[in-house]
């Protein structure tokens, strides 16, 4: 663990980051005692298990000096480094360990450093292994599966909203895993289809999943994964596909923000000089809200708030004029709207498509 490593856990905005590094770093040291596992097991099953081997050997077949348990270890070691704290037997079957123990030392060593190298080499991989700890610490996060251009900016609004976010996807390229490690959002690469790696991404203790890849048919695959592995959890897909995605809202119940029905109210509003948000579902009623410039001589144009609320049924959100000043948020009642005016307005989906229209039309 680098020094840069725990500057940046503890730089995280969680009232247990002390807790966290900890964990982190037992799971790290973890990680890296299962990359050396084989030089490690091999040295340590060669001085205790050797070691009692040789005790039995020499206190039971030869007539040497008897020889203490607790002090076989460390005869093990001064054999591996021709040191030796004790005099060459004469039995071959002692002999032997004097002439094994030098081999296993250059092996573990040899081992060891070649296993050194590669992490050194392979950076990728240790930092992979780094944020696979990392997200081994997180309770309550959202997971975001596939980091493309809409994964990165669903990444980037949770973060800003102060959520705990893991990110998995199978080949991202190296600028986007750059601005996800700046956010302290840790990757998991690998194919969300394999329940290993949702396991890495910590799926059990998660509160919401998010998949958002470009394949709708992988979309799914992911989808019925992490229902089958966590029943409780929020899924929210992404779909191009309309009547798949009402296939799967039906089945699953997962939120399925079909891609088709998101860009329509973007286009629709950007074909007008407005911006028209997403539709949302209320009570079996849609609403939604849309920031447009109020037009010459529209039906706005010299009437107050008060008026175009009660008369539209809708409701002024923001109020801005173009002479300087800041927006008005919740405008007074007797506020007179003028042409050139930015507007917000919230209201139902239809009302609002008329307004925008009679708007546009300049229309009393």
């Amino acid at each position: 663990m680098t020094g840069k490593q725990l500057v940046e856990i503890v730089s995280l905005k969680s009232p247990r980051r002390h807790a966290r590094v900890l964990r982190v770093g037992l799971h790290d040291t973890r990680a890296l005692i299962h990359e050396f596992r084989k030089p490690l097991l091999v040295f340590f099953l060669t001085i205790f298990v050797g070691g009692f081997v040789y005790l039995y050997l020499n206190n039971t077949y030869s007539d040497n000096e008897p020889l203490k348990l607790i002090d076989m270890p460390y005869y093990m070691l001064t054999f591996m480094v021709l040191e030796s704290a004790i005099e060459a037997p004469d039995e071959p079957y002692l002999i032997v360990f004097w002439y094994v123990m030098p081999l296993v030392a250059v092996y573990v060593l040899g081992r060891g450093a070649a296993d050194f190298l590669r992490l050194f080499i392979d950076r990728e991989q240790r930092r992979s292994a780094w944020e696979v700890a990392v997200a081994s610490t997180y309770r309550r996060h959202i997971i975001v599966v596939g980091i493309g251009h809409t994964g990165m900016r669903i990444v980037r609004e949770l973060t800003q909203m102060g959520f705990e976010v893991v990110a998995v996807d199978m080949d991202i390229d190296k600028e986007a895993h750059e601005r996800l490690h700046q956010s302290d959002v840790p990757l998991i690469s690998g194919d969300a289809r394999n329940e290993h790696v949702l396991e890495l991404a910590k799926l059990e203790h998660a509160v919401a999943a998010i998949v958002c890849t470009s394949d709708d048919y992988a979309n799914l695959e992911v989808t019925m994964r992490i229902r089958d592995m966590n029943p409780t959890i929020r899924i929210v897909a992404r779909m191009w596909d309309d009547r798949l995605a009402q296939q799967i809202e039906n089945f699953f119940n997962v939120e399925v923000l079909s891609a088709s029905d998101l860009a329509a109210p973007a286009f629709a509003g950007a074909a007008v000089g407005a911006e028209i948000t997403q539709n949302l579902h209320i009570a079996g009623m849609e609403y939604s809200m849309i920031r447009f410039i109020v037009g010459r001589d529209s039906f706005m144009d010299g009437a107050t708030v008060d008026g175009i609320q009660e008369n539209e049924g809708v409701d002024i959100v923001l109020l801005h004029r173009d002479n300087g000043g800041a927006p008005d948020v919740h405008p007074d009642g007797q506020v007179i709207v003028q042409a050139g005016d930015t507007i917000v307005l919230f209201a139902h989906h239809d009302r609002i498509t008329e307004i925008l229209g009679r708007n546009e039309k300049g229309r009393r």
